[in-house]
């Protein structure tokens, strides 16, 4: 029902940035209905929480990971979820996944409340 595609992606020095994009589409429930969510997955590592929005932009929830770094937003005119990324370092280095949770009308961390994922964009950061 909800199709979720990450562009932004790439090779970064330690202390560089990176915007990530996910762009969805579908038709059915409107994509203000979505709380959105950013997780990440290194080689060797489960999948972690990176930064979650909710349905409006009004309130964001980070991981202490990328708190103070990382910034999530939404613009929901054009159906589109960012995270701007900044000065990223090695352990950064991971797949970036897009989700979107029909349930949660605020973030949350918790994997199983978002029903669709998007394929992943890498993010590499080099010392």
């Amino acid at each position: 029902q909800l199709l979720l595609v990450e562009s932004g992606g790439g090779l970064v020095q330690a202390g560089g940035s990176l915007r990530l994009s996910c762009a969805a589409s579908g038709r059915g429930r409107p994509f203000t209905t979505y709380t959105m969510g950013w997780f990440r997955q290194a080689p060797g590592n489960e999948r972690e929480f990176v930064a979650s929005i909710s349905w409006n932009g009004g309130n964001q929830l980070y991981s202490d990971a990328v708190k103070g770094r990382f910034t999530v937003s939404r613009d929901n005119t054009k159906n589109i979820l960012d995270l701007q990324m900044t000065d990223l370092q090695p352990d950064d280095t991971a797949l970036y996944y897009c989700a979107a949770s029909p349930s949660s009308p605020l973030p949350t961390v918790i994997q199983g409340r978002y029903n669709y994922w998007g394929r992943g964009s890498q993010v590499t950061v080099s010392s």
